[in-house]
């Protein structure tokens, strides 16, 4: 009935349709205050780590030695480095990590 890629084009739309309701949506309701409560300004702070943790957290759960410690070797560079630094530390760990540890 449905192809494989008909399928994958649907959710990709999907995908985007809801995305953009959620940003619009969030637009509209916070441009009814007139000033945004300091309460829900931590709550909206802490979304971006939320999500963060959210990621992050499956990986040192499900996979191996190797992931776990470059996660925690990015942790330790995000103190120092900007992102593109990050990554290429994160990068490198992963692969010598996995090359040592199997």
């Amino acid at each position: 009935m449905f192809d494989s890629g008909s399928s994958v084009v649907w959710i990709i739309l999907a995908g985007a349709l809801a995305t953009y309701a959620t940003r619009v949506g969030g637009h509209l309701v916070l441009s009814r205050f007139h000033h945004i409560p300091r309460r829900v300004m931590a709550a909206l702070d802490a979304v971006p780590a939320a999500v963060l943790a959210s990621l992050v957290a499956p990986a040192i759960v499900s996979q191996g030695w190797a992931e776990a410690l470059t996660l925690a070797i990015a942790a330790v560079a995000a103190l120092r480095f900007n992102m593109a630094g990050v990554l290429l530390v994160g990068a490198a760990s992963i692969i010598t990590l996995r090359a040592l540890l199997g």
